[in-house]
């Protein structure tokens, strides 16, 4: 319906308009008759109640708005479950959930060995009911014969993101890329801690721990006859709410993390790097996954200043901002200049300061960042993971200069590394990783 020229007022309900809450000298009438507070006197200079309302109608968006935004009622409890925790994120789609989302306070990646005799028959058997749980746990629903379907009534935005290793896709008869493999060595790696590989990947993210650890116990569950564990990486960010929209969260060393990352709004530019086009056949509409686990040394890291910290990274400690620029002026999408030097010729940016070594003048070098920091067991880090379509071309030839010569090497070591294929999404009424088997 066109209300171009129409009084606004004149097409809401009457009842309506007298059953709103009113502000002090804002009455229905007096804005419809002129009385004694009308609009001239409302929006005149110095009017206390209109500078107000302008100020409320200029002021951002609470945090948290971006991810509700993507979301929709829950369907556990009838879709009664209203509020924080109540919501649900669509699975279905030319791409899985939890990729490109907004980030979720809390993460787990599981990984699994499948057993000898799972074989491809059993490997459709099994993406059947992975679908089945995706759709249940994911809507507040539950999976088929959930017991507890209390627990997942308040998926709070959770997502569950599957991808396969080289074993599953051999399994099928599937062509593999070269690119599904494990990485090449790097001179300081230390792996080999129980963190490697693996032939299934279910990576779950959701703001609240109690609908992941429900979504984990019933997908090992429906995975036990086809899989079993192999490695369980937990992490988490920033509780959602806690920070403005868009934020870029702080790892464990107190530094931002992840300044410089593409963005799903670059559009082209975004799906070159991360989506895998119909050259790619069975994983048309997928990703490839690298997950990496960086120990923190934190004991030695807090016994260095806070100039030798900004130095190691090339970027301030209080907001990101590049060692290049003016602190005044900087902010931290002040792009680095990497050949700004000090009144002594020296360069600002050390020439093995963090981002230095990870800079690439190639746009083709270039990932979506997805990490969480991790806390358990007496170990700190990061869970780095990051999408794009080949990691050979993208995250090895950025990884081999840090391996090199950087400075944070100090301080952090990779002791866990698995690649996967993130499979494409899915509708309504199919399958998840039903290309694997056409």
């Amino acid at each position: 319906m066109s209300t171009a020229g129409t009084d606004p007022v004149e097409l809401r309900d009457e009842r309506t308009l007298d059953a709103e809450p009113s502000r002090p000298g804002l009455g229905r009438r007096a804005l419809l008759t002129g009385g004694a507070v009308g609009l001239g006197a409302l929006l005149g200079a110095g009017g206390a109640l209109g500078t107000r309302v302008l100020r409320e109608a200029a002021a951002p968006p609470p945090p948290g708005t971006a991810a509700a935004a993507e979301t929709v009622p829950a369907a556990g409890g009838s879709g009664s479950l209203a509020g924080f925790g109540g919501e649900s994120l669509p699975c279905h789609g030319a791409h899985q959930a939890g990729i490109v989302t907004a980030p979720a306070a809390h993460v787990v990646h599981s990984a699994f060995a499948l057993r000898a005799a799972t074989d491809a028959a059993a490997l459709r058997r099994m993406f059947r009911v992975l679908t089945d749980d995706v759709e249940g746990l994911t809507s507040g629903n539950g999976p088929l014969a959930d017991p507890e379907v209390e627990l997942a009534a308040r998926p709070a935005r959770l997502t569950v993101t599957v991808g396969v290793g080289p074993e599953l896709v051999s399994r099928t008869g599937a062509a593999r890329p070269a690119w599904l493999a494990p990485l090449p060595a790097f001179e300081r790696d230390h792996l080999g801690s129980g963190f490697d590989g693996g032939d299934l990947l279910v990576t779950l993210q959701a703001d609240d721990p109690l609908p992941i650890a429900h979504a984990m116990r019933m997908i090992g569950r429906d995975l036990a006859g086809f899989a079993e564990p192999l490695w369980t990486q937990r992490g988490f960010r920033q509780a959602r709410g806690a920070e403005a929209d868009g934020t870029t969260m702080r790892n464990l060393m107190g530094q931002v993390d992840g300044t410089v990352n593409p963005s799903p709004a670059d559009g082209e530019d975004f799906d070159d790097l991360v989506w895998l086009g119909p050259e790619a056949g069975w994983l048309a509409g997928g990703s490839a996954f690298v997950l990496r686990r960086i120990r923190m040394e934190l004991a030695t890291w807090d016994a260095v200043d806070r100039p030798g910290r900004e130095q190691t990274i090339g970027r301030r400690l209080s907001d990101g901002s590049p060692l290049s620029a003016p602190s005044e002026t900087a902010t931290e999408s002040t792009p680095a200049d990497f050949s700004a030097t000090d009144e002594r010729g020296l360069s600002r940016i050390p020439m093995a300061a963090h981002i230095r070594r990870a800079h690439s003048t190639d746009p083709a070098e270039r990932v979506f960042r997805r990490a969480a920091n991790y806390d358990e067991g007496g170990e700190s880090g990061l869970l780095f993971g990051c999408y794009q379509r080949d990691p050979l071309r993208q995250f090895v030839p950025i990884q081999r200069r840090l391996d090199e010569a950087d400075l944070l090497n100090e301080w952090v070591t990779h002791v866990g590394s698995a690649v996967f294929a993130i499979l494409p999404g899915f509708e309504r009424g199919t399958l998840l990783g039903d290309p694997l088997f056409e």
